[in-house]
This record gives C-alpha cells, sequence and structure tokens, in this order.
C-alpha cells in the first residue's frame, strides 16, 4: 500500500515539473526572451564560468612555471658568468701584480753597476732547518756558489752548492746558518745580521752599546762578508736595548717578504775574502 502511495507521489511530482518546464517554454520574460531558455543558459553561463576560470588558473600557472625555469635557468648562466668573470679579474690582477714586479727587478737590474741576472724561484724546502729556495738559473748562466741574491726589496740570501746548470739553491737570509755584514744607514755603526729564534727572525750582533741605534733604523749590507754588495737593504731596526755585556740587543724586521718570493735577481760577482768593503758591485 505504502510502494503504491510512492510511485503514485513520485509521478504526480514529474508531472508536475513536466508542466512546469512546458509552461515555462512558453512563458517570456520582460525583454522577450523565455524564461526556460534563459535560466538554461544562465545556468551553462556559469558551467563555462567556472569552466574558463580552472583552465585560465592551469593555463596561468603552466605559464609562472615555466618563467621560473626560465628564470632559473638565466640565474645559472649568470652565475657562470659572473664566476667566469672573477676567474678572468683574479688572471688579470695576477698579470698586473707580475708585471709590478717585473719592472721593480727590471729598475734594479738598471740601477746595478755588477752584471746581475734574473731568476724565478721554482720551489721551496719543506725542512725548517734549511730555509731554502730554488731557482731556474744555474752554472749554464753563470751563477756561481756564494754568490748574493736580490729582490726589489732588499737581500734574499747567497747560492748555496751544489749549483746545477739550470738550478741553484739560494740560502735565505733568514736561515739560521745565514749571516751578513750590516750596518746602521743613519749611524754607520756596524755589526753582523743574523738569525735570531723569534719574532722579528733576525737580529743585529756585534754592535756595541754606546753606538746610536733607534727604533726604525734602516740596517743595510757593509760588504765586509765578500759575498753581498755594500748598501743594499736588509730590513729595520725593530727594537734596541742595551745589552747585559758590551753589545746592544737588536732586533731587525727583514725587508723581504720571504713567504712571496716569485723573481729575484743574482749578482754575477763571485765572492770575496771577507773583509772588503765590497764597493765593487754596489749600486752607486
Amino acid at each position: 500500500m505504502l510502494d503504491v502511495r510512492r510511485r503514485t507521489g513520485i509521478l504526480f511530482g514529474v508531472v508536475m515539473i513536466g508542466h512546469v518546464i512546458l509552461i515555462s517554454a512558453q512563458v517570456q520574460s520582460k525583454s522577450g526572451a523565455r524564461v526556460l531558455e534563459a535560466a538554461a543558459f544562465g545556468a551553462f553561463a556559469r558551467i563555462q564560468q567556472g569552466t574558463a576560470s580552472g583552465l585560465y588558473g592551469v593555463r596561468n600557472l603552466w605559464g609562472d612555471y615555466v618563467a621560473l625555469r626560465g628564470v632559473r635557468g638565466e640565474n645559472e648562466a649568470l652565475r657562470k658568468q659572473v664566476a667566469d668573470l672573477e676567474v678572468r679579474l683574479q688572471e688579470q690582477r695576477a698579470v698586473a701584480a707580475r708585471a709590478v714586479r717585473l719592472q721593480e727587478l727590471l729598475d734594479l737590474r738598471a740601477a746595478m753597476a755588477a752584471p746581475t741576472l734574473a731568476a724565478e724561484v721554482i720551489a721551496g724546502n719543506p725542512n725548517p732547518d734549511l730555509l731554502t729556495v730554488t731557482i731556474d738559473r744555474g752554472s749554464a748562466d753563470g751563477v756561481q756558489e756564494n754568490m748574493a741574491v736580490i729582490a726589489p726589496k732588499g737581500v734574499v740570501g747567497r747560492i748555496i752548492g751544489p749549483v746545477a746548470a739550470h738550478a741553484a739553491r739560494v740560502q735565505l737570509l733568514i736561515d739560521r746558518n745565514a749571516a751578513a755584514g750590516a750596518l746602521i744607514e743613519r749611524s754607520r755603526a756596524g755589526g753582523m745580521v743574523v738569525w735570531h729564534e723569534g719574532d722579528p727572525p733576525l737580529r743585529l750582533d756585534l754592535v756595541s752599546n754606546l753606538a746610536d741605534v733607534k727604533v726604525g733604523d734602516v740596517v743595510v749590507t757593509s760588504g765586509v762578508d765578500g759575498i753581498y754588495p755594500k748598501g743594499f737593504a736588509i730590513g729595520t731596526v725593530e727594537s734596541s736595548e742595551p745589552g747585559p755585556g758590551l753589545y746592544r740587543v737588536i732586533g731587525v724586521r727583514p725587508a723581504v717578504d720571504f713567504r712571496g718570493l716569485e723573481e729575484v735577481l743574482v749578482v754575477l760577482v763571485p765572492s770575496r775574502p771577507a773583509g772588503g768593503d765590497g764597493s765593487d758591485g754596489a749600486s752607486p
């Protein structure tokens, strides 16, 4: 019984909806358009609007993604370009620095009265008990043992044996076994520069407590050792105090930066017996 009533109700509802649709199909709005057609158009317009919005959103999202990928690619290309430019800039700086060093070396060579030979430092010595560097000049170029080696800033050291045909070792002035005759440029107080354990790494010995030595004085070669030409810079006085005995305690800061040696000059003058003034190989 209930099923018959339910079916009757459903059928009645369907018939009523059908009548409404038929009536709506005949009824016109104020604008002249049929109500059913207008309702259907409005419904489909909303559906189309939603679909279009979804499509636009997907298209914009895809466009943004593609654009982002493009920006990332451009950024990567720019980063590579910047890295390449930085490498080139460093190369140009190195070339410029080398040009400056070579010009200083040429200027020093032109000022030298003695014959000299330009050489390049090609190796160092890891042994802390023997501070040396190796240069690319040897006996075939006229290099001999005990020849002085200098740089634009001052004294580097001396050639030590054995000397190869195209290579030689240079004992640095800051080596524990190195020494050089020296004097204070201002007061002409003489002594001997030797290695010092500490900072600064050089010490000027055999200078009387009565001598006039001040901090900042320039220490130059005296030539009495028979190796180094007279008048070349060794360093500057960093400390000067009266010693407990006859001699002052004088600390000397080297003029040459031994950590950055790249090019040097070998003074092509054989060593002489110690005791001379060394003026033959000095600059004017």
